[in-house]
This record gives structure tokens, C-alpha cells and sequence, in this order.
């Protein structure tokens, strides 16, 4: 199974990324064999529509979760509309995540965790 963490490198060892629509990095990876794909996201300063271009480009992916410190209104509608579960609050280790995923001990957010313009609000390194 595949899913997707939101990164501010391009590895497991990177640290989690708070932004999902405005992230550095979205690793996509195979919770079975822990092979991943390291993706620079495209979208990390658009003007507007970060989190719907960002949620569209991972649903592509055929994932079954996205794992992110925070997600607005516009992305997880997007991603729970293409069947993603969206899971927010982490932080640490992007391979310190996928571990607690694979236990069982994070579970889908039920609602977006912060506005539609969280991503641009002084998040910027």
C-alpha cells in the first residue's frame, strides 16, 4: 500500500513538513517494502490554490493516506474526494510516522485541521 508524507527533505530521515499544500517534499512511500519516491513540490509557491493543486497531484499517486502536520479546507476536500484518508499532527521523522501508520496508531482526521490560508502565513523558511 502506498501513502504520502508531506517532508521538508527528500528522504525517510527528513523531518515532517507542518504544510501540506505548501510542503517542501511529498514522499510517497510503499509501507510493505519502504521503497519511496521523493517529490519537490511544484506547487509550494503558487499564488493561490496551493492545496487543491497539491491534494490532485498526490491523489494521483493511488495512495491510501496522506500523513501531515496540518491540512486546510480546499486540499482535504480533494483528497477525501478521490478516497484519501487524511491524517494530521505528526511530526519527527517522516520514517518515524510510517512506523506509527503501520501500527495502527494514527487515525484519518475527520476535518480539515487549520484554514485555507495557513500555508502562507509566516510558515516560509
Amino acid at each position: 500500500m502506498k501513502i504520502c508524507v508531506t517532508s521538508q527533505g527528500d528522504n525517510l530521515d527528513s523531518q515532517i513538513d507542518a504544510r501540506f499544500g505548501r510542503c517542501q517534499y511529498f514522499i510517497i512511500v510503499d509501507t510493505e517494502t519502504f521503497e519511496f519516491e521523493a517529490i519537490q513540490n511544484p506547487n509550494i509557491d503558487a499564488m493561490g490554490g496551493a492545496g487543491i493543486q497539491s491534494g490532485q497531484l498526490v491523489a494521483n499517486k493511488q495512495l491510501k493516506a496522506v500523513i501531515t502536520g496540518n491540512v486546510g479546507p480546499n486540499a482535504f476536500q480533494t483528497l477525501k474526494e478521490a478516497g484519501v484518508d487524511v491524517i494530521t499532527g505528526a511530526s519527527g521523522s517522516v520514517k518515524e510516522e510510517i512506523d506509527k501508520y503501520i501500527k495502527g496508531e494514527l487515525k484519518p482526521t475527520p476535518t480539515p485541521s487549520v484554514n485555507s490560508k495557513f500555508g502562507t502565513q509566516g510558515m516560509k523558511k
